[in-house]
């Protein structure tokens, strides 16, 4: 189950490098994520070759299995977790342990799909920064319709804040990627990375706090066409090291 790598070095060479990433290597730490997967389909094969260009260890767990691996006595091992999964629903004991987990300082990237999960648990809007919509919702007063997908969508990605350890020194840049419009977007967040391509909302990735964890949520991420992208690859890589520091603070 637990894939180690040692490819650093490529990951430094990607565009935009991940400067972040090198320093946690030369302070001779490297994080160690749970990856959670499940209750959506993805190339696994093609994932799993992206992520074995990143500069972290990780265990891959897929529901059912996951929610015991929040537990105190499971995550503790853990940097930081890094959720590709879509489950509609979340027993309760397992949202007193994500919780509890957050309270604790674990980092968190929500990726892609993830955006979409529980949709019967309010407090993971609170959690990923903004939700994606499945049925009708309400924004200061006003029904909304559910939010809407659509796949293979060559757009335009802006740089929001060229300053933040995320995404300093990555330039804008364009992808084909599947796009979430109509979506919930908490006003606190901090804006990472934006877009005007309208059948998106007007950010693909963001950051805030969530009780003492740093939580990323990023939009990307369908399938290979983004996977390999240089920009893609770089975003991710700083982004779990940036939220697993919040783990060591």
């Amino acid at each position: 189950m637990r894939h180690l790598f040692s490819a650093l070095f490529f990951a430094c060479l990607l565009s935009g490098a991940t400067l972040f990433s090198c320093r946690l290597a030369e302070q001779k730490h490297t994080p160690h994520i749970l990856l959670i997967t499940g209750g959506h389909e993805y190339e696994v094969e093609a994932f799993d070759r992206m992520l074995s260009e990143l500069p972290v260890t990780y265990d891959k767990v897929a529901h059912p299995y996951a929610y015991p691996l929040l537990k105190d006595s499971e995550i503790a091992k853990y940097d930081a977790v890094l959720l590709y999964d879509m489950p509609k629903e979340i027993p309760e004991e397992a949202q007193n342990d994500f919780i509890t987990m957050l309270r604790k300082g674990k980092g968190l990237v929500v990726l892609h799909h993830a955006f979409c999960s529980y949709d019967f648990w309010p407090e993971y809007t609170r959690i990923a920064g903004g939700r994606y919509h499945h049925y009708p919702w309400t924004k200061a007063g006003v029904e909304q319709p559910p939010s809407s997908f659509r796949h293979g969508v060559t757009f335009d990605v802006r740089v929001a804040d060229p300053t933040h350890p995320v995404t300093q020194g990555i330039r804008d840049f364009r992808i084909t990627d599947e796009t979430y419009g109509g979506t919930e977007i908490l006003p606190g967040v901090h804006p990472l990375l934006s877009t005007d391509e309208p059948t998106n909302g007007p950010l693909v990735a963001w950051s805030h706090t969530y009780e003492n964890s740093r939580v990323v949520t990023f939009t990307l991420g369908h399938d290979s066409l983004s996977w390999t992208h240089p920009a893609f690859v770089s975003i991710l890589s700083r982004s779990l090291c940036w939220v697993a520091e919040s783990n060591r603070e």
